[in-house]
Parts: C-alpha cells; sequence; structure tokens
C-alpha cells in the first residue's frame, strides 16, 4: 500500500511539473488570459461583500512605452539584463537586513514577481517560495528577458482591480499606456509596493520624492538604451519570432 501511494503522488507531481513545463512554453507567445492574483483579489471582493470589476487590456511590447519599462526596472529590479531571475546579492542584503528586525525587506526580482503574480498565491510560507523559484526557474529558461517584462507590465497590479499598464494609465492618468509621460510613467513604477495604498494620480510626498529617485536611476541605467540588453538572444534554442 506504501508504495502504490508512493507511485500515485509521484504520477501527480510528475503531472503537474510537465503541466506547468507546457503552461510557461505556450505562455512565451500566447497572452494570458489573466494571473492567479486576479482571481485571488476577485474571490477576496466577493467574500468581503463588495464585488470589483478587474480592469486589463493586453497591451503588446511595441505598443508599451519605454519610459515606463525602464522606470519599473530602475524601481524594481535594476540588474534584470544580468541575473537568471535571482539577485543573489540582495537576497543576502534582504536576510541580514530582516534579522536585525524592524519592518520586512524583500527582494524580489521582476522574473520572481510574474511568476508569483501568474501562477501563485499571496502568502508566505516555504511551500510557496519553493513554487515560485521553480516557475522563475522555468520563465527564465523558456522566455526572453523582454517576454518576462513585456507580461509583467500587462499583468502587475495597479490598483484595486486595476491590472496592466494599460489598465492602470486610464484609471489613473485617463490616457492610454502609450501616451505616458516620463513623469507619469516613474509614479506608477514608484507605487508598485503598495499599489492599493499609494495612488500615482494623487502622490504623496513620500511617493513623489520616490517619483524622482526613479527618474535619477532611469538615467544612469541609459534610459531606454538599457532595452537594448533585453532583445531575445536565445532561450532553448528558440527565437521570439519565427
Amino acid at each position: 500500500m506504501l508504495r502504490s501511494l508512493l507511485r500515485r503522488c509521484f504520477k501527480l507531481l510528475l503531472a503537474a511539473a510537465v503541466t506547468s513545463v507546457v503552461l510557461v512554453v505556450v505562455m512565451r507567445w500566447v497572452p494570458p488570459l489573466g494571473s492567479a492574483l486576479m482571481l485571488e483579489r476577485k474571490v477576496e471582493s466577493w467574500l468581503d461583500g463588495k464585488p470589483i470589476d478587474l480592469q486589463r487590456q493586453w497591451r503588446p511590447w511595441e505598443q508599451l512605452p519605454d519610459d515606463l519599462k525602464i522606470a519599473v526596472i530602475a524601481a524594481e529590479d535594476q540588474k534584470f539584463a544580468e541575473h537568471w531571475g535571482f539577485d543573489l546579492a540582495a537576497i543576502r542584503s534582504a536576510l541580514a537586513h530582516n534579522e536585525r528586525g524592524g519592518s520586512l525587506r524583500g527582494a524580489s526580482t521582476l522574473s520572481q514577481q510574474v511568476a508569483k503574480n501568474l501562477f501563485l498565491w499571496s502568502g508566505r510560507s516555504w511551500l510557496r517560495k519553493g513554487l515560485e523559484v521553480w516557475f522563475t526557474g522555468l520563465i527564465e529558461l523558456c522566455w526572453s528577458k523582454q517576454r518576462i517584462l513585456e507580461v509583467y507590465l500587462n499583468t502587475v497590479e495597479w490598483g484595486d482591480g486595476v491590472f496592466g499598464a494599460e489598465a492602470a494609465a486610464r484609471a489613473h492618468f485617463g490616457k492610454g499606456a502609450p501616451y505616458l509621460s516620463k513623469q507619469q510613467a516613474a509614479l506608477l513604477a514608484a507605487v508598485l509596493p503598495n499599489p492599493r495604498a499609494w495612488n500615482p494620480a494623487r502622490p504623496s510626498p513620500y511617493v513623489t520624492r520616490r517619483a524622482n529617485w526613479i527618474r535619477q536611476q532611469m538615467w544612469q541605467l541609459g534610459g531606454s538604451h538599457y532595452l537594448n540588453q533585453l532583445q531575445p538572444q536565445w532561450s532553448l534554442g528558440w527565437t521570439d519570432k519565427p
């Protein structure tokens, strides 16, 4: 009976692993229909008795503004073009900071955030962290950096029920994502640590200072020239275009 149970568990794990690989490979080219975080927010709203309408409209890479791309990198993951999904130096720094006490500091890369938002649930547990490592590795292996950032910008949360750059631009600034100014892009990036509490259209003094810092970092990174490092090269021998 024990051997039979172990075989069944192994088969379930193998099936789950294969399914996850297929999903990640398909999403290399096909826009995700939604994300686990979107589903979680919808369920939360039902349980609270305050249902929300989710706002999201996919924008392909070419229609996403360079200022927003580089602003998000400057704010969230300045080593995005260099690492393979995990910023080990940032992880060590965050662990040292958290051991000293005070507010918890995270060290998630954009790749990790995509893995978490697309496939996993919120919260802290070793199981979720292990699955995050698995999906992050798959994403880095199967997708180009450009694709990772494209999916991130189309799925990240930017307010209650607001997901992705297009919905965020319309909800907060009344315009489409391609028409965002540099300052508006910096403000959107500035609120990412707490998008449900901070409003980029009515920024607090802290958010304004953070946006100004992000603009300085955008310039130091080389502006849109930094994005040349994200051009698809190879990943499992595939290219993004036939």
